[in-house]
């Protein structure tokens, strides 16, 4: 990967830290220096073994850990809904809402009605990375899922701004028809209360585990925390390794095929590609819902349950350290 990225960081290596501009080159001569490489290092890989396959000829100083999974409490934008989360996680608290006063509006979408789980959104960062050109029209895709599907979505915003500008245009066409809208201090729910558009966040080992499925856009923390929450997938990578991720996913049985990007965030504002786009992700939101697609998704969890990647990571590096000295 590093030729990737030696425009920013040749200058930072040579400047800064008085090596060559390109790894494994001579700084003075710029000739290659592959004879003279010291012994590999410990590398530690924050994945599982039963989701990436770990081949025996691997470098002994190649290690896989587990996922590396950070504490709940790290993970809400909300400090009140951290310090509950974190009472309630260690039983000094039995309050029935895990979320603040601010934020319950989120939970009782999650809870209610309790027969018809929602189905999660989010994209991270791919829109301030400008994948998301149209947010409208990816609004609108969106909605004529509903129509198709009669589900309940829950998209995470990321704070991206044309996205949260085009929720908010869509609540000001609909604030003619008050059942088409519905706002609370941390989000907008639109197209009848069944997509709620939550600008804030919180933790995905929290959310999944009360979805029915995950849409997103292959990240390797958002594809973790699918698996250990045991709901299926349905993703639409964008760059990089989230091609590596949707594959993965379609090959475990926790995910259909990939979608295509236009099948999900669309450039053209039209008709014809807004209900192909529909049809499209409705028909993967079905394949996920699958009693084999659902079953698979809970072997795997209860496999990854088991293991502890952060616990893990500690204890390989510590080892390291004592047989350094």
């Amino acid at each position: 990967m590093w030729p990737l990225f030696t425009e920013e960081w040749g200058s930072w290596r040579s400047l800064d830290l008085n090596l060559s501009s390109l790894p494994f080159t001579d700084p003075v001569t710029g000739l290659p220096t592959f004879h003279e490489r010291l012994p590999s290092p410990l590398l530690l890989y924050g994945f599982s073994k039963e989701v990436v396959e770990y081949p025996g000829y691997w470098p002994s100083k190649v290690r896989v850990c587990g996922f590396w999974f950070p504490p709940k409490e790290w993970q809400f934008s909300c400090n009140d809904c951290a310090e509950i989360s974190a009472s309630v996680s260690s039983g000094s608290s039995n309050k029935q809402n895990e979320l603040c006063s601010i934020h319950l509006s989120l939970q009782f979408f999650i809870e209610f009605p309790a027969t018809e789980l929602p189905i999660f959104i989010g994209l991270s960062s791919i829109g301030s990375m400008g994948f998301l050109r149209n947010p409208h029209a990816f609004l609108r895709v969106l909605g004529t899922a509903l129509d198709i599907s009669g589900s309940r979505f829950i998209l995470f915003s990321a704070g991206y701004e044309p996205l949260e500008a085009a929720i908010d245009s869509y609540a000001k066409e609909a604030s003619s028809r008050p059942e088409q809208t519905q706002r609370s201090n941390e989000g907008v729910s639109l197209f009848g209360g069944r997509l709620f558009c939550f600008s804030g966040s919180v933790p995905y080992n929290w959310l999944f585990p009360r979805c029915a499925a995950a849409i997103h856009h292959g990240g390797s923390g958002s594809t973790a925390a699918a698996l250990l929450a045991g709901v299926p997938q349905v993703i639409c990578p964008f760059m990089l390794d989230q091609f590596y991720w949707a594959e993965r996913m379609y090959w475990l049985g926790v995910a259909p095929e990939p979608l295509k990007r236009e099948h999900l965030v669309p450039d053209k504002d039209e008709d014809f590609y807004i209900k192909e786009a529909a049809n499209m992700l409705v028909r993967a939101l079905d394949y996920s819902q699958s009693s084999e697609v659902k079953s698979r998704a809970l072997q795997i969890s209860n496999k990854l349950s088991n293991e502890d990647g952060v616990s893990e990571a500690v204890h390989l590096i510590n080892e390291e350290l004592r047989s350094c000295r």
